[in-house]
């Protein structure tokens, strides 16, 4: 008696929701000065539908929806600060870096604003994971913004189906987490090279 009474009520069993965590492993480049001085990184700023655990897409023009049956298992802003502290921390090309009001005494702060953070259709039959963030880096003794730029980063999936979204957000974090990590520490560099000679 009992197992059919949903079916009498005409109850519909819930769709159970899918959780992603793109994990974007990066690997430092070469190239990369290294900085002998500290960065506190601060938590992302970002809209609350763009910093959601709802999948944002959008299909058309302006229109704003979300995945069905689908989350992020962390808040994009979340993912974005983690995998960049990781990347900076495991590059060994900085003395120390950690997320603001750790207790580090640092001589920069990277300050980052998430402005998109969606699956895109921009009228094409498969989407795109579109990613863009403004980054200002400050030196700390004077408070002024010594570098500023934004990053845009469209990594096309390979179908509509929710686990190719995903794995093209994974690609555009990887990539826009690998432009941030580098452009930090060489503009870092070139301002303590101009700095240190006043």
């Amino acid at each position: 008696m009992l197992s059919g009474c949903s079916s009498i009520l005409g109850e519909k069993p819930k769709t159970p929701t899918v959780q992603y965590a793109p994990d974007p492993r990066v690997q430092a480049d070469p190239s990369w000065p290294n900085a002998n001085w500290q960065l506190s990184v601060s938590a992302p700023n970002a809209a609350r539908m763009i910093d959601s655990l709802r999948i944002a897409v959008r299909p058309s023009g302006n229109e704003i929806q979300v995945y069905k049956g689908a989350a992020w298992a962390k808040l994009p802003s979340s993912m974005i600060e983690d995998a960049l502290l990781r990347t900076l921390e495991d590059s060994g090309k900085i003395a120390a870096v950690a997320r603001q009001g750790a207790g580090i005494a640092s001589e920069y702060k990277l300050v980052l604003d998430l402005r998109r953070f969606e699956s895109d259709y921009a009228g094409n039959a498969t989407p795109s994971a579109v990613i863009e963030i403004n980054a200002k880096l400050m030196h700390n003794a004077d408070q002024k913004v010594v570098a500023s730029r934004t990053f845009l980063q469209s990594s096309p999936a390979a179908s509509v189906d929710v686990p190719d979204v995903i794995n093209a957000f994974e690609q555009s974090m990887q990539t826009v987490v690998t432009q941030i990590a580098g452009w930090t520490l060489t503009s870092g560099d070139a301002h303590e090279k101009t700095h240190g000679k006043r």
